[in-house]
C-alpha cells in the first residue's frame, strides 16, 4: 500500500458529520464481496491469574480470590473441546493471563502436571485438539519470544495479540501503568516476530482508554507498515472500552458512536486486505453501524462458552447475527481461525496444512 501520512489519518478520524457519510461510503467500496465472515469458537480460558493490572480488566484474578483460575485441567479442557466439536465448532480459542507461570501457584499447578511453564502447557492442549478434534486451535498467550511463537505455530492455525496502542504516554496513566506487558515495543516486537515466522495473526487496537487521536492513526498505521513488510495480518479487532462497575478505569467516558464509526471505517480504508471486527457482543444495539462502516467480520461466536475477557456481555445467536447480517443485504459465511487467503504452506506448518487438507 502507498504511504498515507499521519496527518491524513488523524483528519479523517477527526471528520465532521457531512465527512463521516463520505467515509463509510469510502470503506464500504474496499469490500471485495458481500459477506460478512464469522467463526464457530470455543473460548478456553486456561487461566486468569496475569502479571499485568490494566485498569479496564476484569478477566485478572489475584491468585488468593476465591473465583481465580489457577489453571484448567487437561481433562476439563478436553471435555470442553468434544462439547464444541460435537456442536460444530471449528476454533478452539486459547487464551491466559500474562506469564502467569511466574506465579509460584501456577507453577506447581504445572509441574503436577509434569509441564515446565505455560507454554509446554499449551502446547500439548493445542497437539491433543488438533489429535482428537476437528477444532483447529488459535492461540491468545502474550507477549512472546520468537523462538516462543516458532515452537506454538507447530500447532496453531493461527494467532492474536491485540495491540492496544502504540502510546508509551499510557504506561504512565492508569490504563498500563502496573501492565508492564502491554509496553507498546515489546507488543510490537511480538507482532513483527509473528511476520517473520508466516504466522496468519490477529491483533487490533483498543479505543477509549485515554489515547488521542493523534496516537490512534499512529496505532493503525503501525499495524499496516508490519503488515505490508510481511503480509501476515489477517484480521484488525477494533474494540470500544466499556465502564465495569469496581475497575480503577470505571468512571472513564466510553468512545462514542462516532468516533468507532470513524475507527471502522479508516482501518477499512487502510485495510480491504484484512478483516475488520468490532465484537458484536459488546454492541449489540449497534453493531449494523459498524457493518455499515465497513467492518466484515463478527469473530469467534461461542455456542457452548462465553467471553470470559467481557463476562457481562453475553454472544448473539447465531441466528441473531444471520438476521441483522441479511436485514443489510450482506450473507454470514463461516470461517476457520485461518482466513482462506493464508491457507498454504507458507503460511501453515505441516501438521496444521495437513489437516485442513483432509477436509
Amino acid at each position: 500500500m502507498s504511504k498515507i501520512s499521519k496527518e491524513h489519518v488523524s483528519s479523517l478520524l477527526n471528520g465532521k458529520c457531512d465527512d463521516i457519510i463520505s467515509l463509510m461510503a469510502a470503506a464500504n467500496s474496499k469490500r471485495s464481496n458481500s459477506t460478512i465472515t464469522y467463526s464457530k469458537n470455543v473460548f478456553l480460558p486456561l487461566t486468569n491469574i496475569c502479571r499485568n493490572e490494566c485498569g479496564y480488566c476484569t478477566f485478572k484474578k489475584d491468585k488468593n480470590d476465591s473465583d481465580a483460575t489457577i489453571l484448567m485441567k487437561p481433562t476439563e479442557v478436553m471435555k470442553t473441546m468434544h462439547r464444541a466439536d460435537e456442536y460444530g465448532c471449528r476454533e478452539a480459542l486459547f487464551t491466559f493471563g500474562e506469564h502467569p507461570d511466574d506465579v509460584q501457584q501456577v507453577k506447581i499447578a504445572l509441574e503436577e502436571l509434569g509441564f515446565e511453564s505455560m507454554l509446554n502447557y499449551l502446547h500439548f492442549l493445542c497437539e491433543e485438539t488438533l489429535n482428537q478434534t476437528d477444532l483447529l486451535p488459535h492461540s491468545n498467550p502474550g507477549i512472546l519470544k520468537k523462538s516462543e511463537l516458532k515452537f506454538l505455530r507447530e500447532v496453531n492455525a493461527s494467532m492474536g495479540l491485540m495491540l492496544e496502542t502504540t502510546s508509551q504516554r499510557l504506561m504512565k496513566t492508569v490504563a498500563h501503568e502496573k501492565s508492564p506487558g502491554k509496553d507498546p515495543k515489546l507488543r510490537i516486537e511480538t507482532i513483527e516476530n509473528a511476520g517473520k515466522l508466516k504466522i496468519p495473526f490477529t491483533t487490533g487496537l483498543l479505543i477509549g482508554i485515554g489515547e488521542t487521536v493523534d496516537e490512534r492513526a499512529e496505532s493503525l498505521l503501525e499495524i499496516r507498515k508490519l503488515h505490508d513488510k510481511y503480509g501476515h495480518i489477517q484480521e484488525i479487532i477494533i474494540q470500544n472500552f466499556k465502564s465495569k462497575p469496581g475497575i480503577p478505569m470505571q468512571d472513564f467516558k466510553e468512545p462514542s458512536l462516532a468516533e468507532m464509526v470513524k475507527m471502522v471505517a479508516v482501518t477499512k480504508m487502510l485495510f480491504p486486505d484484512a478483516g475488520v471486527q468490532v465484537p458484536p457482543n459488546l454492541n449489540r444495539d449497534t453493531t449494523q453501524i459498524f457493518v455499515m462502516a465497513g467492518a466484515d467480520d463478527w469473530g469467534g461466536v461461542s455456542p457452548i462458552t462465553k467471553d470470559y475477557v467481557n463476562p457481562e456481555a453475553p454472544w448473539p445467536e447465531l441466528d441473531e447475527l444471520q438476521m441483522i447480517t441479511e436485514e443489510l443485504g450482506f450473507q454470514m459465511d463461516e470461517r476457520l481461525p485461518v482466513y482462506p487467503k493464508f491457507l498454504s504452506e507458507e503460511f501453515l506448518s505441516d501438521k496444521i496444512f495437513e489437516k485442513i487438507g483432509k477436509e
